[in-house]
């Protein structure tokens, strides 16, 4: 696999690495890893991170002319006792990028991470299932350092941190990539462990200053009874987000999934078990096979939620495409429903949600859904809107399920974040019906329409405007900023010159018709 040198530096971050120069950028594609001794023979390491060990400051300057003549994209050194300016200048002349690393940090820990990165294929990959994007998206929606541990706590993932909040156990558990037997002894004394086993319940733990431990959460990582790891969530300068317990339980649930895939080769992996999601959402996968995959039972009922980020208007983007949203959606859907499923499908992101019955929408989906979109709003430049589908009977209908959560989502009008389809059946009938009628031609209308075009005029709105207001001018002038004489002498008007007839119900539900086909979606404002 291969990422970006970007990537793999989103899941290292600190306090492991520092970027001191990238000439290249740090866009250019990492192939692998390589570690160089200074007294190796010459060898090519095209697209390599080479590791230097056995040299530091200014006597790698050799050794990383060496690796960039020979394809290293970039070189990871220690620093040494002086300044660095001129390993600085070396790589710079060089054109590969150079990366302190911490004095105390190991080469073989180092070099097994960039190998999980690069299996994952990058930190930004988009997967549930990867533990990196897991971790920072727990440590966005909790507001704490996040680390992802197995049950010999050993650390498998963390979130970065530019802050200087880490507390003393949490620099030395990812300096050593184990938590210090001191701190775990006394974790193990208060009993943190065996309520970790016990069950899912999230853990609290207190600060203890004189120890160095500031205020933690975590919650066991299960598969049925079986505990396969932990997520630590340290408290850093501001407290925690109201609802961090509840994502760390959804957040488990997710990891689970990952955990068990790392124990068993005949599981599926990440990106594979996406590809099956977003297959049973187009219909190309069967529920039997989605079943199996993921022990669930392909008869009960479902719904779909389809989440979008749009960007808001002067914004230059949605930092929450990809990724991010996806992260957001599969921790607070998993804690919705455990058996959840979730896939990014083009621009959207989307939430299967087992256990949910088909005549009803419940409260609690609704605001898990207004959850997602508060949180993810406060992203600068983004705004991400979710559409609920209709409940179906089984797994089966998860497909015409996504089809109307689209449907919810195009149809939704400009001020709402959260909409069902049973809010806006009326409006997507309409538009559907409205989409079939290109062939309606009412030619009172389309003088009128004609008549608006040539003379700047508003009459056809304002006929619009009286039609849906079924025939209340006083309605149909409040809704645009009209006095009712004002729109009484446009209904004339618009008769005299389109010859439209507004007492003949046929007439006036052909006039309505078009209208709305040529004008709905434009500017209500009068």
């Amino acid at each position: 696999m291969e990422c970006t040198l970007a990537q793999v530096l989103a899941a290292l971050g600190e306090p492991l690495v520092d970027v001191r120069v990238a000439p290249a950028g740090l866009d250019v594609t990492v192939s692998g890893t390589a570690i160089l001794d200074p007294d190796d023979d010459p060898a090519d390491h095209p697209g390599r991170l080479v590791l230097l060990i056995g040299a530091r400051g200014r006597d790698a300057v050799r050794p990383l002319r060496a690796a960039a003549r020979h394809g290293a994209v970039a070189v990871a050194v220690k620093p040494g006792p002086g300044p660095d300016e001129e390993l600085v200048a070396a790589a710079a002349d060089a054109g590969v990028a150079l990366l302190a690393v911490r004095a105390d940090a190991r080469w073989d820990q180092l070099d097994a991470l960039v190998h999980d990165v690069l299996d994952e294929g990058g930190a930004d990959d988009g997967a549930d299932g990867d533990l990196f994007s897991l971790a920072q998206t727990v440590g966005l929606l909790t507001g704490g350092l996040v680390s992802i541990e197995d049950t010999a706590s050993r650390v498998l993932a963390y979130s970065r941190s530019d802050s200087t909040d880490p507390d003393e156990l949490r620099r030395l558990s990812i300096l050593g990539w184990q938590g210090p037997p001191d701190y775990l002894a006394t974790l193990r004394g208060w009993g943190v462990f065996d309520r970790l086993r016990a069950g899912e319940d999230v853990v609290r733990v207190d600060e203890h200053a004189e120890l160095g431990i500031r205020r933690r959460l975590a919650v066991g990582i299960h598969a049925g009874q079986r505990q396969l790891g932990t997520i630590w969530v340290q408290q850093g300068s501001a407290p925690f987000a109201e609802r961090a317990e509840s994502v760390l339980v959804g957040a488990a649930r997710v990891a689970a999934g990952h955990l068990a895939r790392r124990r068993s080769q005949q599981s599926p992996g990440a990106r594979w078990s996406r590809d099956v999601v977003a297959g049973l959402l187009d219909g190309r996968v069967g529920a039997d096979l989605v079943a199996a995959t993921f022990g669930l039972d392909a008869a009960e009922p479902a719904v779909v939620v389809a989440f979008a980020a749009v960007a808001e208007p002067g914004a230059a983007g949605t930092e929450l495409a990809g990724a991010e949203l996806a992260g957001v959606v599969s921790v607070h859907a998993a804690t919705f429903r455990r058996g959840a499923l979730t896939a990014p499908v083009g621009a959207r992101v989307y939430a299967v949600l087992p256990g949910v019955r088909a005549d009803r929408v419940p409260p609690a989906l609704t605001a898990m859904c207004a959850e997602v979109v508060a949180i993810t709003g406060r992203r600068a430049g983004a705004r991400v809107r979710a559409g609920i589908g209709s409940g179906v009977t089984g797994l089966a209908g998860v497909p015409a399920s996504r089809a109307d959560a689209d449907r919810v989502l195009d149809a939704m009008p400009p001020g709402a974040d959260v909409a069902a389809l049973a809010d806006l059946r009326a409006e997507i009938l309409l538009d559907e019906a409205l989409a079939r009628l290109d062939g309606l031609h009412d030619p009172a209308a389309a003088a009128l329409l004609a008549h608006d075009a040539e003379h700047g005029g508003d009459l056809a709105r304002s006929v619009l405007a009286h039609l849906d207001a079924l025939g209340d001018v006083r309605t149909a002038a409040a809704h645009l900023t009209v006095h009712p004489n004002t729109l009484r002498h446009r209904l004339r008007r618009a008769s005299a010159v389109a010859g439209l007839r507004l007492d003949d119900p046929s007439a006036r539900l052909v006039h309505h018709l078009h209208l709305l086909a040529a004008l709905r979606g434009r500017s209500d404002n009068g």
